[in-house]
């Protein structure tokens, strides 16, 4: 299979949907599939005209497995794995992981860079470096804390125990749970009411709360007084209608 067949892109109203391409490998995440990934947020950096929302999803029945720990493969450059991961967490767009059945380690460490983790009720999460004798090197250290809290997050890491996509709910993991046979119906709810706000309002939020995060109350108000985008250029249009419905 081609690099570019490994992560395959779709668009259609507004949303540009990345699937996971491999799944007679259980969708592991090989360097190739980082390679593809990697151009594909490349080229969504700059869309923020014709793609307002990005899903990531997987084919199959299968998310992600985790790290392809069988053949070995050098990657581009240092750390690349990382830094796509990185780069799927930064980009201007809301990032929506759309997860069903098992999603290990770093097929987990993966949608951990999505703003919204939406899972079907079949979703299976679990943190299994220690299964293996590896430590985390794509963000699990960092990004799952964050999610679940601390304490959560070293119970998931030092037991390697799975969580459904329910509990994955309720401790926070994942934003929206729905039964498997609702899932692309719901889906498609999510991204409608996403994509009918305005984008510009969606990136000016995600880049405020991304570069917040880690401050201070009075820093982060100040910096949101400083560096805000200010109002959508359509905000005059946007008023009229809903005023004009009354």
């Amino acid at each position: 299979m081609s690099d570019e067949m490994l992560v395959l892109r779709d668009d259609a109203g507004g949303v540009a949907t990345l699937t996971l391409n491999r799944p007679e490998k259980r969708n592991a995440l090989n360097v190739d599939m980082f390679v593809a990934l990697d151009a594909h947020l490349a080229a969504l950096e700059r869309e923020i005209d014709n793609v307002g929302a990005v899903v990531l999803r997987a084919k199959g029945p299968v998310f992600s497995a985790g790290a392809d720990l069988g053949k070995q493969q050098r990657a581009p450059a240092r750390n690349f794995q990382a830094k796509t991961i990185e780069r799927l967490a930064q980009l201007p767009q809301p990032v929506i992981a759309a997860v069903h059945g098992p999603c290990f380690t770093g097929g987990l460490e993966l949608v951990l860079g999505a703003d919204i983790i939406f899972a079907a009720e079949s979703a299976r999460f679990a943190d299994t470096h220690a299964k293996w004798g590896l430590v985390p090197g794509w963000g699990m250290s960092q990004r799952l804390p964050r999610r679940v809290g601390t304490y959560k997050a070293r119970e998931m890491m030092f037991t390697a125990r799975e969580i459904g996509g329910r509990m994955a709910e309720r401790v926070g993991l994942a934003n929206i749970c729905v039964p498997d046979d609702a899932f692309d119906a719901e889906l498609a709810a999510l991204l409608n009411d996403i994509t009918a706000l305005s984008w510009h309002s969606h990136r000016g939020n995600k880049r405020l709360l991304t570069e917040t995060q880690d401050l201070p109350l009075a820093q982060g108000l100040a910096h949101e007084s400083y560096r805000s985008p200010g109002i959508a250029p359509d905000f005059a249009q946007r008023v009229g209608s809903t005023f004009g419905q009354r």
